[in-house]
């Protein structure tokens, strides 16, 4: 009833002046205020009590993609005469059709529907609830409620399916799969001869070296095929993905993040996510599509930031990955970082960096002017050698200017297998 105050003091001036005047016309003009607040009082709404279902045409969509929010609300209490409903979204989102509130009048068990669509950028969002504000046709008294809701849309990043990914790691595991074990067995690549043993496929015998022992029969060998461990690090420091320019490479690192999952995933790989920014956020490594789901939805939620814990990566938890394991890392680089890729590769791990390329990526953004393409050229030649100091260490590395298609990128420079070598020696 606050913001019926003025009203009520002017109601009861009205009065005290009538009492004091003994004027009945005046007391006659204090009635019509007097009707219209019992009234208001009168049809004024009683508690709240609705039930809400809310329907989303889908649950996980990339950022072009559009979603239809359907909301159905009954009724369970008494009648409302005026009722405001507004469905809390996150600011993020935008609307493109429909509205987030709608008013009506809702009677007791009666029915009402509306609907909207939205889209937004890539993230995790909540539905928070919706808010309630029911009224009288005097708009006297109101009572507001916000009804707590589920519902919640994950926007992944879009991405280009890449195949034939050529990994290398110098443990598998013992499942079936399409790299290399290093190990003779069923397969396809040759791998060496050995003796004929029983079972073994006419298919197999090799007739030629046969004829030049009569005295032994000998059977083909193949290169066996396993699955490996995957582990993929996506770097979100701010100081190595911000440019001066304020533009941001961490949206193209977590597309090819995605990209690369979806990619070892498909090849029945086990793979887990580390998100290395301003914290830690681990996804445990898994098979299938499951695990596919669960690495897109971390990388929905992935942010940038800085820590002062991880201003390196030297703080990387090696520990988290199997030993021997293949380890991808997505970042921008900067050359402090060369160290703590020299000590894994020097633990074991075989190493792979996508790295974005910042100069290309800024150079864009620039004026095209003498001063900005010698200092593009300088720094260009400068990144050139740090990747080539990277490879000549046994990291396999991949410069991706990201005005060029990383599947195309990834095709030419990783379709082929890495030479093995022992790069520390």
């Amino acid at each position: 009833m606050k913001r019926n105050s003025p009203l009520i003091l002017l109601l009861y001036a009205t009065l005290f002046i009538a009492l004091i005047s003994m004027n009945g016309e005046v007391l006659a003009l204090a009635i019509p205020l007097a009707l219209y607040l019992l009234s208001g009082l009168y049809f004024a709404p009683q508690e709240i009590n609705l039930q809400i279902e809310r329907e989303l045409s889908a649950e996980r969509i990339t950022p072009k993609q559009e979603v239809v929010v359907k909301i159905k609300i009954t009724n369970l209490g008494s009648s409302l005469e005026e009722l405001f409903l507004e469905d809390q979204i996150a600011p993020a989102l935008k609307i493109i059709k429909g509205e987030t509130s709608f008013f009506c009048t809702l009677k007791k068990g009666e029915t009402v529907a509306w609907s909207y669509t939205l889209t937004g950028p890539r993230g995790s969002f909540l539905f928070n609830g919706i808010k309630a504000i029911a009224s009288d046709h005097f708009n006297i008294a109101e009572k507001e409620k916000v009804i707590v809701t589920e519902g919640q849309v994950f926007i992944i990043p879009p991405f280009t399916r890449i195949k034939n990914i050529k990994i290398r790691p110098h443990q598998t595991r013992a499942y079936a799969g399409n790299i290399p074990a290093r190990l003779g067995g069923p397969g396809t690549d040759f791998y060496g001869l050995r003796e004929y043993q029983p079972g073994d496929s006419p298919r197999w015998v090799n007739w030629r070296a046969s004829a030049r022992h009569p005295q032994a029969l000998y059977s083909n060998e193949y290169e066996q095929e396993r699955v490996a461990d995957v582990g993929i690090i996506l770097d979100g420091r701010e100081s190595v993905n911000m440019g001066e320019s304020g533009n941001s490479l961490y949206e193209h690192s977590v597309i090819a993040a995605a990209a690369l999952s979806d990619a070892f995933i498909a090849s029945g790989n086990r793979v887990g996510m580390l998100l290395y920014g301003q914290t830690l956020r681990w996804t445990f490594p898994g098979y299938g599509h499951i695990q596919r789901e669960r690495i897109m939805q971390s990388l929905a939620r992935a942010e940038i930031g800085d820590s002062s814990v991880f201003t390196d990566l030297m703080r990387i938890p090696s520990q988290l990955f199997p030993i021997n394991s293949q380890l991808v890392l997505i970042s921008p680089l900067k050359n402090d970082d060369y160290d703590t890729l020299v000590h894994l590769r020097a633990r074991g791990y075989q190493v792979m960096v996508i790295s974005p390329n910042p100069v290309s990526y800024e150079r864009a953004n620039l004026p095209d002017t003498a001063n900005v393409r010698l200092a593009s050229r300088i720094i260009g030649m400068e990144r050139h050698m740090f990747m080539l100091k990277l490879k000549r260490a046994g990291v396999q590395a991949l410069d991706w200017d990201v005005n060029q298609p990383l599947d195309r990128l990834v095709k030419s420079r990783l379709g082929r297998p890495p030479a093995w070598r022992n790069p520390l020696k």
